[in-house]
């Protein structure tokens, strides 16, 4: 056994560790060990008896929770064990709200705290209602365009013909007790950041660090429209175009797949934490990147991303209209549907993880070419043995000598280089050693 999202030992009680309870009861619950060493080895305790007595009076009188506290024996030493349920309401210890997330205690502040009260309470951002705001402030174009795509998509067909933005909306759950409910104006208005001052997006163009942003672009649109129109700048500013082709046909090819683009750019707009900073894409020679803010449910890990996983969307309401139009599934295979659209265009698989608080997607591209690597001075013997790694896993020193006629000391040398350069990682040490490409592998 070891400390987890449910576990905690200590060796002794101090009044501070109310608020570990405290953490507990706002997340799913877990048991406090006291008179265990932090590898779970029972140390006793010599005043059990009175802690038997004294723990739950505090936690009533100062957290305003009932807990089961037990006084445990074995190997002839005692130790005292604390269950803690999860609580439907927010939990506080002298004003301050923690949360247990994995094995660690978080004080919840600002964003996060408003997210978990309104949670505890039943509700969401999404469900706020604006009496003040009216069917005025909503974007003709973007509803039409909801209309065309629900339409076709079979979902909501008989929203082809309806025209009252009152009867849409409260199909929709966007209205509710004669007011357009928060999602509704982001979702749809001509101006969202009146009512969510973060729900826009920022593109940087960086060089070779991230301190050097060479230009910049800020989207502001609704919801529904940002996906969009976050790819029609990314195609013609950013991205570049490759082009062949098949007999008189020109054939215009983008740097990443369209398909995978969007996808996670819907991705974002639905799982994004709105009481967070906007979504932001990072984009450098080598890889463009799409960070959202909000982590991962509990439910899942990175690994279930590769595989098919069920659907926890982070702004269900936001999630159903996207759904309704036929832009998304909830299946759980958006991720999947990235990963093949990027193998289907001869890309890296692209990396997911959890970064700063946010969710990251970084897509790589193919940057090995005879152009590039001359101007970051590969010498023609790293050339040749980066073409060689494009078409296999991995390379080692002696591979790197047979293929480049070279002896031992120079490949070392060669691939060292490599290495701080970034175009290679190094997997293992000594005579084990290989050596893959960095991005993308």
């Amino acid at each position: 056994m070891q400390e987890s999202q449910n576990i905690e030992w200590k060796k002794i009680w101090k009044d501070d560790y109310l608020k570990w309870i405290c953490g507990f009861a706002n997340a799913s619950g877990g048991v406090m060990f006291i008179g265990k060493n932090d590898k779970g080895e029972i140390v006793g305790l010599k005043n059990s008896k009175k802690l038997l007595e004294n723990i739950p009076n505090k936690v009533k009188d100062i957290l305003g929770i009932l807990v089961e506290v037990k006084l445990q024996q074995s190997e002839n030493k005692e130790f005292i064990e604390i269950l803690v349920n999860p609580f439907p309401f927010p939990v506080n210890y002298k004003g301050r709200y923690y949360f247990r997330s994995g094995s660690t205690l978080q004080e919840l502040k600002g964003q996060a705290l408003n997210e978990f009260l309104l949670k505890k309470a039943g509700k969401t951002w999404e469900e706020a209602l604006e009496p003040q705001a009216s069917f005025d402030e909503i974007s003709k174009d973007a509803i039409e365009e909801f209309k065309i795509e629900a339409s076709k998509s079979g979902r909501y067909p008989i929203i082809k013909n309806e025209n009252d933005l009152k009867n849409i909306f409260s199909n929709l759950r966007l209205y509710k007790n004669n007011a357009i409910k928060r999602s509704g104006l982001v979702l749809f208005g001509k101006d969202p950041r009146d009512y969510n001052i973060n729900a826009y997006l920022k593109i940087g163009k960086f060089g070779h660090s991230d301190t050097e942003l060479l230009y910049q672009d800020i989207v502001e649109s609704n919801l529904f429209q940002l996906p969009d129109k976050t790819i029609e700048i990314l195609e013609k500013k950013y991205f570049k175009k490759f082009i062949s082709y098949v007999g008189l046909n020109r054939i215009e090819k983008s740097e990443y797949p369209y398909e995978a683009v969007r996808e996670s750019l819907l991705n974002a707009v639905i799982h994004k934490n709105y009481f967070g900073p906007p979504i932001q894409i990072s984009i450098y020679d080598e890889k463009f990147m799409i960070w959202n803010p909000g982590e991962l449910p509990a439910e899942l890990s990175i690994e279930d991303l590769k595989e098919k996983h069920a659907s926890y969307p982070r702004n269900p309401i936001i999630a159903d209209v996207f759904f309704k139009a036929g832009l998304i599934e909830t299946w759980g295979r958006g991720t999947l549907k990235i990963i093949e659209e990027c193998k289907k265009s001869g890309l890296p698989e692209p990396k997911f993880e959890i970064s700063n608080g946010g969710f990251l997607v970084t897509f790589y591209k193919d940057i090995y070419t005879q152009e590039y690597m001359k101007r970051i001075n590969l010498n023609d013997r790293q050339i040749k043995a980066v073409f060689y790694l494009k078409k296999s896993d991995f390379i080692t020193n002696s591979i790197y000598q047979e293929i480049c006629e070279t002896s031992e000391r120079t490949a070392s040398r060669d691939l060292e280089q490599l290495t701080e350069k970034n175009i290679l990682k190094k997997i293992g040490e000594r005579k084990g050693t290989k050596y893959k490409l960095k991005f993308g592998g």
